[in-house]
């Protein structure tokens, strides 16, 4: 098939949506299928193009409290012009951005199948960053974007019930996949580790993903503080970047900020820590929390998403009833305090998620596009 894919977040921009997007192109690519990326142009233009996809730049803009990211302009008349001329079999939509809503417009007129996917909870974002009156209107607009496509594409099964409950039709779901040929326990770097000033049997509490309001950092802090309160030569080590860092770093000056990592070095860092940490309650999945369990550190996380799909067939860590505040901080510190526990879970996490390899998932995922086109065409 031909798939054309739009999406207003790429890499080398690091977040779940972009490198879940590109993960998927890649397996539909690597299955035989021509793929058109549909993207705001990016600062560094020549490095999002490397993986040898048809690349469609398009104009975008900086996206306010967060440097590095994007969002797509309008374009509803340059892709029906593309499209028409250069007629992909099948569309897949992303975000819901500007480019996203007019890319659906677009497939509509010219009567493409279309598919979206619901990747981030905008809706909830509005309320942590002091814009929660404008949720409603959000999580309305959120509906009427997805309901004028063929089908929804959902990550977990939990995602699936709730917003066919709230009104969303045709909700697809599928799989989220984890490189774990990448993301492995043999990843421990011992000397990462000692530039961190830890010894062997030194804790090394990790998280990894947006440093944002978002992601209920102040409960992770809280957590790591009791940790630290039994384990004075414990460390905090937060992976990645956003708009709550500088603050954060000043308020906690023994806190190591070791900024994004990509790849391998990505990598070493999951795996050289001992515990995770992953207090959001904002996520439609959480790719973090396959990653962690791939790299063999067990998790604390809320019961819901990646953890509650993944995490309650076994003993990987611990998945906290929503809100339980106490309930988190009791488990993270009941879990660094137990040393042979830890290196039991090592093996149970990683054989977790040990069957979530992405080409299994791009196979579903052409399926499912592919489901899309035969009943247009019907």
């Amino acid at each position: 098939m031909r798939i054309a894919i739009v999406t207003e977040t790429w890499p080398p921009e690091i977040n779940g949506v972009a490198l879940t997007v590109q993960s998927l192109a890649q397996g539909l690519a690597a299955l035989g299928h021509s793929i058109e990326i549909v993207r705001p142009r990016q600062d560094d233009d020549a490095a999002a193009t490397i993986g040898g996809l048809d690349h469609l730049p398009m104009p975008g803009a900086a996206l306010p409290r967060y440097p590095g990211l994007r969002f797509g302009l309008p374009a509803h008349r340059r892709l029906r012009s593309r499209w028409m001329s250069q007629r992909p079999d099948v569309l897949y939509i992303a975000t819901e951005g500007p480019l996203g809503l007019t890319a659906l417009g677009a497939a509509r007129r010219l009567r493409i199948p279309v598919g979206t996917g619901f990747h981030t909870r905008f809706d909830d974002y509005a309320r942590h960053y002091g814009l929660g009156f404008l949720t409603p209107i959000v999580y309305a607009y959120l509906r009427r974007f997805h309901n004028r496509a063929d089908a929804t594409v959902v990550p977990t099964q939990e995602l699936a019930e709730f917003l066919e409950a709230n009104r969303f039709r045709n909700v697809r779901l599928l799989r989220r996949a984890v490189d774990t040929k990448l993301f492995h326990p043999g990843q421990r770097d011992d000397g990462l580790r000692r530039e961190w000033d830890l010894g062997e049997n030194d804790l090394a509490v990790i998280y990894v993903g947006r440093i944002a309001p978002e992601k209920n950092l102040d409960l992770a802090v809280d957590a790591f503080r009791a940790i630290k309160a039994q384990h004075p030569d414990a460390r905090f080590v937060l992976v990645g970047d956003g708009p709550a860092r500088k603050t954060l770093k000043a308020a906690h000056p023994d806190f190591i900020f070791a900024g994004v990592r990509r790849g391998t070095d990505l990598a070493r860092h999951y795996a050289s820590g001992d515990l995770f940490l992953f207090a959001s309650l904002s996520e439609t999945f959480g790719n973090v929390t396959l990653e962690a369990l791939a790299s063999g550190v067990p998790v604390v996380a809320y019961d819901y998403g990646a953890a509650r799909e993944h995490m309650r067939a076994g003993d990987v860590g611990a998945c906290i009833s929503l809100n339980d505040r106490a309930g988190f901080i009791e488990a993270a510190v009941t879990l660094a305090n137990d040393a042979p526990r830890r290196r039991r879970l090592r093996e149970s996490a990683r054989a977790a998620v040990a069957g979530l390899d992405p080409a299994s998932v791009a196979t579903c995922f052409a399926e499912l596009l592919g489901d899309l086109a035969a009943r247009r065409a019907a």
